[in-house]
């Protein structure tokens, strides 16, 4: 688990922070911890073009065509939005919504089939051993 130190930050960065964390859907932490990622993966990198980055994230540019430094940076924000997408997913509510019934894995790692309240249904398959 990663630990946190409390640090200040300039009112003006925090305050941008903020805008573009609402647009990305990360809290202001999360965008400052970002652009850190990304400024240190720059100052690593001997020729990093923030242009042809952000044309790669935009699909403008393809990912093969940019500098190892450049793709760590790319998979950085991949993983970032891919993290915030997830959090967002509740499709247990969507299905619910939907009044449809669904299938997933309980806790045990069983197939089982809800139905759209999240009742179990019955149990397709047992957990794979291992798993």
């Amino acid at each position: 688990m990663a630990t946190t130190t409390p640090t200040r930050i300039d009112d003006e960065l925090y305050a941008s922070a903020k805008v573009v964390a609402s647009l990305m859907s990360r809290s202001a932490a999360q965008q400052l911890a970002h652009w850190a990622r990304i400024g240190r993966e720059i100052e690593a990198g001997e020729s990093i073009s923030q242009r042809s980055i952000a044309a790669a994230l935009a699909g403008r540019v393809p990912y093969d065509q940019l500098t190892p430094h450049e793709q760590a940076v790319v998979r950085a924000e991949w993983i970032e939005r891919m993290d915030a997408r997830r959090e967002d997913l509740d499709f247990a509510a969507e299905f619910a919504a939907a009044g449809k019934p669904y299938v997933g894995l309980d806790a045990q790692g069983q197939v089982v089939r809800y139905a759209a309240d999240a009742t179990v249904l019955e149990v397709v398959a047992a957990a794979v051993a291992g798993s």
